[in-house]
């Protein structure tokens, strides 16, 4: 690898750490937040709403990230955050207790007992969270943050495949209540290890507001605020879509395709793969091309994906193998894109003047809808129940009907990026040309003998 040329912006020492604290992270939060606790709610007897309603507590809490913002210049952002990824690992011990009490509590109180654990958990993260954005925007240089959002995807996907593999071959084919608790209690310990890399992560001082302010908040500005005004109704559909597709994938696999809680994971873990690739596929073209070319671009595919889960769940295609690795980690390649390159328009049109607020905002509304919307596509799926119809080749159920509504909601999404406002992204056409014709002849050259 060749040296950085004196150009090139450089991360400040000790940013390194951020990197092993996204690691250990990734191995704690996706067993509690995404296909392991659905399982495990399953096992309880959690309904498609309940499920809904497990997925959305992460991101429905942020919420709580617009009342938190005012106090970060009082503790600092890595105060701020270290205090509240501390409370939520807390929370992560008592949910591996949950499962051993099964002797003399029934599955309900059980699962009522999760879901006060998860609500903590998630309140704390959600408060703590609102300063995650911030630090990292005043650490890292404007020029190579899709550089940055790239490498620390691909971290967080490559520990997410490692947990996935961990958590399919520990819990088999019909797991024991003993081997949820030990799972719950690996992601404690991953959790409590995350810490102190966090707090290694250099800190910066918070901006200070104006002199003469008022110290009121000027939420009706912020929002008329043109570029930021278009990146929360985009990423809001984005969410509405992103939420349900978190959640209803794992119920369908379960209950339709009748797969083992072992192969699911395993299955899973391909999501995360498909993650990885964000980094090869737009690592250095994120900041090269802009975000408003790559949402379009992943869009479009997820568009395709959801058409690919629609044939699947209305029998018009095997639930095979190959097509569920297919569908999972194309899916897991642009949603990981499509997340990134939001979290970049987002850090390039956020002025600093109140940034804190601004991320606030941006957060909230984008977590919030994603928080929802599986509560809402649950209590849909729950509301079709049983009913089946067959035309046009495919079988119309809950899930067909769930998967086909999504994409049209992506195709809402999809329009609604010819409104963002990026002034130095390139086209859809360029990002395109780059991807089919640049990037495979480069490949060729570096391969085809010299001399």
């Amino acid at each position: 690898m060749s040296a950085a040329s004196p150009e090139t912006p450089r991360l400040p020492p000790g940013f390194r750490n951020a990197y092993w604290f996204a690691w250990f992270n990734a191995l704690s939060f996706q067993i509690v937040l995404s296909s392991p606790m659905v399982l495990y709610a399953k096992s309880l007897g959690a309904s498609a709403t309940v499920l809904g309603v497990v997925v959305s507590m992460m991101p429905l809490l942020v919420i709580f990230q617009i009342p938190a913002a005012q106090y970060i210049p009082r503790l600092g952002f890595r105060r701020f955050v270290y205090a509240g990824w501390g409370i939520r690992v807390a929370f992560i011990f008592g949910m591996a207790a949950v499962p051993l009490l099964g002797a003399f509590l029934d599955h309900g109180t059980q699962l009522a007992l999760l879901l006060f654990l998860l609500f903590g958990f998630n309140l704390s993260r959600g408060i703590s969270s609102c300063a995650w954005l911030p630090w990292i925007t005043s650490l890292v240089p404007e020029a190579i943050r899709g550089r940055y959002l790239a490498r620390d995807a691909a971290v967080v996907n490559l520990g997410s495949i490692m947990v996935f593999l961990l958590a399919a071959l520990f819990l088999g084919s019909e797991p024991r209540p003993y081997q949820f608790s030990l799972l719950f209690a690996f992601s404690a310990v991953a959790g409590a290890a995350s810490l102190s890399f966090l707090k290694r992560i250099p800190d910066v001082p918070v901006p200070q507001e104006p002199a003469g302010s008022t110290g009121e908040v000027p939420w009706g500005a912020i929002l008329r605020h043109a570029p930021f005004q278009r990146i929360l109704a985009t990423v809001m559909l984005w969410a509405v879509v992103y939420g349900g597709m978190q959640a209803f994938p794992v119920a369908y696999l379960k209950t339709e395709a009748a797969l083992s809680e072992g192969r699911i994971l395993l299955l899973s873990a391909t999501l995360y793969l498909g993650g990885m690739g964000s980094l090869w596929l737009f690592g250095s073209r994120l900041d090269a091309a802009g975000s408003k070319p790559v949402l379009a671009l992943a869009f479009g595919v997820f568009v395709l994906i959801l058409g690919g889960w629609w044939l699947m769940a209305g029998r018009a295609l095997p639930a095979s193998t190959a097509l569920i690795m297919a569908l999972l980690g194309s899916m897991g390649l642009f949603a990981a894109s499509a997340n990134m390159a939001f979290t970049r328009l987002a850090m390039a049109s956020v002025p600093v003047m109140g940034r804190n607020h601004f991320f606030a905002l941006f957060s909230v509304a984008w977590n919030v809808t994603q928080g929802v919307a599986p509560i809402l596509w649950g209590m849909m799926i729950d509301a079709i129940g049983e009913f089946r119809a067959r035309s046009l080749g495919v079988e119309w159920n809950r899930y067909s009907l769930f998967f086909a509504a999504a994409a049209l909601v992506t195709l809402a999404a999809l329009m609604s990026t010819r409104r963002l406002m990026e002034p130095k992204a390139a086209s859809f056409e360029e990002l395109l040309r780059d991807l089919l014709l640049r990037a495979p002849l480069k490949f060729w050259f570096r391969l085809w003998p010299r001399g």
